[in-house]
């Protein structure tokens, strides 16, 4: 586990176990009931970093690195690709995703955001600010990132940033 990139202005990892509650909390508050504990299921052992001036949680360590970041300005989550794959299989679809068509896969894939002309389907309680998932028409996970426009502006405009894309899916061969 490579922990080098985050690990200035953060603590060594400790254990979560006596934090798992307030983590399902937040988990539920943003994405929906239940979802808490799908995340943070017990085949998985958690880590936390905390913020080395204020001491609140900032990261969420899984064993295949890191896993969720604690936002400060409002106290909810920000997705890894770890955490939206594992978000996919929690949700049923079309839930927090926004679906792309099939000939943007390979550039999002690569770079850019994506746009509201390029959406096929998107989950209509989405609001700008939420982080989604972007999949295509097989539900496979090609990125995660924030909404700039709701789920109802994307399906109702042609132009725009629709979604700011912050880490993608392993290019497949």
């Amino acid at each position: 586990m490579n922990q080098n990139r985050y690990k200035q202005f953060v603590t060594e990892p400790e254990d979560a176990l006596p934090y798992l509650d307030v983590l399902k909390a937040i988990a539920d508050y943003q994405f929906g009931f239940g979802i808490g504990n799908c995340l943070f299921d017990s085949q998985e052992s958690f880590k936390i970093q905390r913020s080395v001036n204020t001491w609140r949680i900032r990261n969420v360590v899984s064993d295949d690195g890191l896993f969720l970041v604690l936002r400060p300005q409002d106290g909810l989550f920000s997705l890894t690709i770890n955490a939206g794959r594992k978000l996919k299989e929690c949700t049923p679809f079309p839930s927090l995703r926004v679906v792309v068509r099939k000939e943007v896969e390979d550039a999002i894939l690569r770079e850019g955001n994506v746009f509201a002309k390029h959406v096929e389907n998107v989950d209509r309680r989405l609001r700008a600010g939420d982080e989604a998932i972007v999949v295509n028409k097989d539900d496979e996970l090609l990125a995660i990132g924030k909404m700039r426009l709701s789920g109802e502006e994307v399906m109702e405009y042609k132009r725009g940033v629709a979604l700011t894309v912050r880490e993608r899916w392993k290019i497949r061969k």
